[in-house]
């Protein structure tokens, strides 16, 4: 293969800035296509060509195959960086890039469908030998998911195979609560991903969610950047992520690692993926989750303790180069922290607030970096998802690291939308957070906890 020149960044919103940047560094080409809500972005603006493909409703736009690839075509890009969410896990993508030859920046078709799919995940991790929680395949119906839930045992996790995001995800605690957890849960697996397919795990209450970065060239080596904690979760969406994982012993971190490796070796993975695991925290044992097969929007907290630019080596991957390290060569340094700040109103149920940003005053300061695409101005608009940035800081260790954090947090003003800043505040001074005694049910028991209080006043 021979160098990239031109990119299509079929993407909006931060990530588009950010892998906008990636190719400045680079010093290659960047086109990006922007909805008709997105033609004054600043993705729009600073891109070497934005190309409108559509109304504003992601269906019409962002989420078409066929004229995103046309697109590229058409522009004379070599290759396509899809960013995260919309078609980034479309094994359909990939697909019509090689058939039009363009260069997919990400992993092939064939590991889209094997990883990409958590059922079809799950086996292979299990055929493996990495360990699964209790689980089962397709739920067919009500009456299939109560004859498994007996199999596998309350409390059960009902999961989309198709998607991740938190959406199809239902816990179920008792028969009641199962027939609705499937109505529901399949209901949205539909209308997210255009699949209704559930299958059920064992739900386990005192669990961290660590996930591992992998990178894995086309020449056979693959190696991982270390693990994020990302336990801090509302309804299975993630809140605030760091790296490395808070009090994760040291061999329990080395064995989750290897295996990920061996994971993504064993599928014959290409590019940046991410696989990602649950703790027992009782039991101290890890289960296989699921795995992204592409870049994550907590990608950032690898990069600031390892000093890699995993867009970059994502670019460089696809371009046919080799890794231009090993595992050795991957040193982690200090802790780093990350929460994604939102459009929303937590005293409204997290409802989001699209409006126009009156005021924009970022945190600054060495070791903290803000990726956005906001400004004085932007018009958050009301088609897309709520986040407005990411907000990560770097620390000599974990405890520096919340205490900067805090003081970045409580510096950023933002006005003219309501934001989740305050409450993010409040998570990162919760004695809790700050000792880091949490787990994937923490942060929504907190706010349960604040919103009891707030009745009770």
């Amino acid at each position: 293969m021979k160098p990239l020149r031109r990119i299509l960044i079929a993407n909006r919103g931060e990530i588009a800035v950010r892998i906008l940047r990636a190719c400045r560094k680079l010093g290659i080409e960047a086109y990006v296509v922007v909805s008709e809500a997105d033609r004054d972005s600043l993705a729009a603006r600073l891109a070497d060509r934005a190309i409108c493909i559509g109304p504003p409703p992601s269906r019409d736009s962002y989420l078409d195959v066929n004229k995103v690839v046309h697109v590229a075509m058409a522009a004379g890009c070599d290759a396509l960086h899809p960013g995260y969410g919309f078609l980034s896990e479309r094994a359909e993508l990939p697909e019509a890039c090689a058939a039009n030859g363009i260069v997919f920046i990400g992993p092939q078709a064939d590991s889209m469908r094997l990883m990409g799919n958590k059922l079809a995940a799950r086996q292979f991790a299990e055929e493996c030998g990495v360990p699964v929680l209790p689980g089962s395949t397709r739920v067919e119906s009500e009456e299939h998911a109560a004859a498994l839930a007996g199999e596998v045992g309350f409390p059960v996790l009902l999961k989309a195979a198709a998607g991740g995001g938190g959406r199809g995800m239902k816990v179920a605690r008792d028969h009641a609560e199962l027939k609705t957890a499937f109505q529901t849960g399949s209901a949205e697996a539909q209308a997210a991903f255009g699949d209704a397919t559930l299958y059920m795990e064992h739900y386990i209450a005192n669990a961290r969610h660590i996930e591992v970065q992998i990178l894995a060239d086309h020449h056979g080596r693959v190696l991982h950047l270390g693990e994020r904690e990302c336990s801090v979760q509302r309804r299975f969406q993630k809140i605030i992520e760091e790296a490395p994982a808070a009090l994760l012993p040291q061999a329990l971190r080395t064995e989750i690692c290897t295996s990920a490796v061996m994971l993504a070796a064993a599928a014959n993975y290409r590019n940046a993926g991410t696989v990602e695991y649950i703790v027992d925290q009782d039991a101290g044992k890890f289960y296989f989750l699921e795995v992204n097969t592409r870049l994550q929007v907590e990608h950032p907290v690898t990069e600031m303790v390892t000093g890699l630019d995993i867009v970059c080596e994502q670019i460089g991957i696809a371009s046919g180069a080799p890794l231009g390290l090993t595992q050795a060569d991957v040193r982690i340094a200090g802790h780093a922290i990350e929460v994604r700040v939102n459009a929303e109103s937590p005293e409204q149920g997290f409802r989001p607030s699209p409006g126009r940003l009156t005021r924009w005053d970022e945190p600054r300061g060495a070791g903290v970096r803000v990726d956005t695409h906001c400004g004085v101005g932007y018009l958050v608009p009301p088609f897309y998802d709520s986040m407005i940035g990411k907000l990560i800081v770097h620390g000599a260790d974990r405890a520096a690291a919340v205490a900067a954090l805090e003081r970045a947090v409580a510096e950023f003003a933002v006005e003219g939308v309501h934001t989740t800043l305050p409450f993010l505040g409040r998570l990162l001074r919760n004695p809790d957070f700050v000792a880091g005694n949490i787990n994937t049910r923490w942060a929504e028991k907190v706010l349960a906890a604040e919103q009891d209080t707030g009745r009770a006043a």
